[in-house]
C-alpha cells in the first residue's frame, strides 16, 4: 500500500532505526517515544489494524516481541514494559497499519496506571452479560 507510512519503511524508502527485521516483520524505534526504547513491531503485510491481520500475521508480531523485549529492556535500564496493539482512533491509534508497542517502564515515569472508575467496577456483571450474549450470537 503507497500511501502507509509503515508500508513505505518496510519497503525502505522511508528510513528507521530498525531493531529487528525477519521474514515476516520489522521492528524500529517510535519517532515519537513515550520512554527510551519504545519500539513498534509492524507486520510485513499490510492490515489496518490487529483484528484484520491474521491468526499467523499477529503471531509472528508476538513472537517477535518475545524475542526482543528483553533485549530491549536491558539495553536501557527498563524495569519492566507495556506490550500493546492499540486498534481505531479511539485506542489511539495513529498509524493505520498494525504494529505493536514494547514500551520500556521505570519506577518513576509517570505513566502509572489506567483511570479507573467505581461506576465501571459497580457493573461489571451486566457488561460481562452483554459481552456473553454477543458472542452466543457468533
Amino acid at each position: 500500500m503507497t500511501n502507509c507510512l509503515f508500508c513505505n519503511i518496510i519497503a525502505g524508502e522511508i528510513p528507521c532505526h530498525k531493531i529487528y527485521e525477519d521474514e515476516n516483520v520489522l521492528a524500529f524505534l517510535d519517532i515519537k517515544p513515550l520512554n527510551p526504547g519504545h519500539t513498534l513491531i509492524v507486520p510485513k503485510k499490510h492490515a489496518e489494524h490487529l483484528l484484520e491481520s491474521t491468526n499467523e500475521e499477529v503471531m509472528a508480531v508476538m513472537t517477535a516481541a518475545k524475542k526482543i523485549a528483553p533485549g530491549i529492556m536491558e539495553s536501557v535500564g527498563a524495569m519492566g514494559c507495556n506490550i500493546n496493539f492499540n486498534v481505531g482512533h479511539s485506542a489511539g491509534q495513529i498509524i493505520f497499519h498494525t504494529h505493536l508497542h514494547i514500551i520500556p517502564r521505570y519506577e518513576d515515569d509517570g505513566y502509572k496506571e489506567w483511570c479507573r472508575t467505581e461506576d465501571l467496577i459497580d457493573n461489571l456483571s451486566d457488561v460481562a452479560e452483554r459481552i456473553q450474549e454477543v458472542f452466543e450470537r457468533l
